[in-house]
């Protein structure tokens, strides 16, 4: 539908603003680079991995469509970011395909269903099975006012790594663990100072309210959301109420549980050689990429099913996402989408993504493959694959809003505010930090309100 600019202006919050105001301007600097038309389809993706899957699943696929051949390259998420919005917005060229990850979608949805950039899939999903067939928690991000614009990447549910070595030398039984609580009561014998320095150097959990990464995978746990299903912010329910008041005493005050390990740096790696940790949370990918940051410690893990928030709860979450969609101006979209089941439905893309990334397909008809069965001697034998793709139907549903990032990034300022003041006043009962958790959540959900009224497609639960 035509757009006036004074509607577009009501429509963004000034995050957004910002964005597309840079993808208009870098768009002219495109524009007037010199022009390289290669042949065929174009899919971009950001993930050199992915390329590498990719490009063994491509040839099948140039063999058939010599007419046609398909290019995937390789742009990192920056890059392909501002390009997709120039495209969408200032009509720059794209790929054909593209490949984003979760967070980079909110700024696509911003608009009117008729103005989304990505072809809407729904109906070819439904007309070929497809929803039945791909996981249906996968779904989620890629799906705004109950239309979906991608295929899904992946599942991304989340285990538990604990040092099984250390843990089971202690005579602790995880079988018996169904809780959080158990978990830390099971656990807590191992905190000790083993150093004489006054210092605990042994906690049972890796985890931070510094980034709101740890806040966000247990809150999807638990059962708290930021949205409602019409897309409306749900900040300052009483149960994300409960879990941040929680959560702060696991990373701050007398009874803190958690010590912030970035398993990305060379520090981390040594403090958890060290034994600094003993349970690390994990999605798939971060499981197949401890194979390779520490293989010192093959043998000394095992995976078990995340301690559920409460007991009878959920024994998973989800982190991250990806999927794949076709640019509204491709012009021939039926081949594109021909291109992306190619790509994105293929048993031997599935099987290689999982042997060189730890990654697990959401495609069911993939799940037979005997790959997902093979033990695993990093993780003590265990068929880490077919353990993942059990959790695959619990992963909680994720938000696809437009304004997720600047929720998630508010939900972990107050993590950090509480947490701090657990620590700076010694508060061990959650009860205790309730009431200025509630207080956070209700400034938090009130700013975040006004600025998605200002959306004319989107406040007011517009569908």
């Amino acid at each position: 539908m035509p757009t006036s600019f004074a509607a577009m202006r009501r429509t963004v919050s000034s995050g957004i603003g910002i964005m597309l105001a840079l993808a208009v301007v870098s768009s002219i600097g495109i524009a007037l680079l010199p022009a390289h038309h290669t042949a065929g389809l174009q899919a971009w993706a950001f993930d050199a991995g992915h390329v590498d899957v990719y490009n063994l699943v491509v040839p099948s696929w140039n063999q058939r469509h010599p007419d046609h051949p398909l290019n995937v390259s390789l742009l990192l998420g920056p890059a392909l970011q501002t390009r997709m919005m120039s495209g969408f917005y200032a009509g720059t060229p794209v790929a054909d395909l593209l490949e984003i990850e979760r967070m980079q979608a909110g700024p696509v949805f911003a608009g009117p269903l008729a103005d989304i950039g990505f072809v809407d899939l729904t109906d070819r999903l439904r007309r070929e099975g497809l929803i039945d067939g791909i996981n249906a928690a996968s779904f989620s991000p890629w799906t705004t006012r109950g239309h979906i614009f991608g295929l899904p990447h992946d599942v991304h549910p989340v285990m538990l790594a604990y040092r099984c070595d250390l843990v089971e030398a202690a005579g602790i039984d995880v079988s018996k663990i169904e809780t959080w609580d158990d978990y830390f009561r099971a656990m807590r014998p191992l905190m000790r100072d083993t150093d004489g320095d006054g210092r605990v150097d042994c906690y049972p959990l890796n985890g931070t309210y510094a980034n709101s990464t740890t806040t966000e995978v247990i809150m999807l746990q638990a059962g708290g959301t930021l949205f409602d299903d019409h897309g409306q912010p749900l900040l300052d329910s009483d149960v994300n109420v409960d879990i941040l008041a929680r959560l702060a005493t696991w990373f701050g005050g007398p009874n803190r549980v958690t010590l912030d390990v970035n398993i990305a740096s060379k520090s981390g790696l040594m403090l958890i050689h060290a034994g600094a940790v003993l349970g690390v949370i994990v999605p798939d990918f971060s499981a197949g990429s401890m194979v390779v940051l520490l293989p010192m410690l093959a043998g000394k893990y095992k995976l078990m099913p995340l301690p559920a928030w409460e007991k009878g709860g959920r024994r998973t979450s989800v982190q991250g996402g990806t999927m794949m969609g076709i640019a509204r101006s491709t012009p021939d979209v039926d081949l594109a989408w021909a291109a992306l089941k190619h790509l994105y439905l293929s048993p031997l893309g599935a099987e290689r993504l999982f042997l060189d990334r730890g990654i697990v397909t959401p495609v069911k008809a993939s799940w037979s493959n005997p790959v997902f069965d093979r033990p695993s001697a990093y993780f003590c034998g265990q068929p880490i694959g077919r353990m993942y793709l059990r959790l695959a139907p619990d992963v909680p549903l994720r938000p696809s809003s437009p304004y997720y990032s600047q929720a998630i990034n508010r939900l972990g300022n107050i993590e950090n505010e509480l947490a701090n003041l657990a620590a700076d006043k010694n508060i061990g009962d959650p009860a205790e930090l309730k009431p200025l958790a509630r207080r956070l959540l209700a400034a938090a959900q009130q700013d975040l309100q006004a600025q998605i009224n200002r959306n004319v497609f989107l406040g007011g639960r517009s569908r």
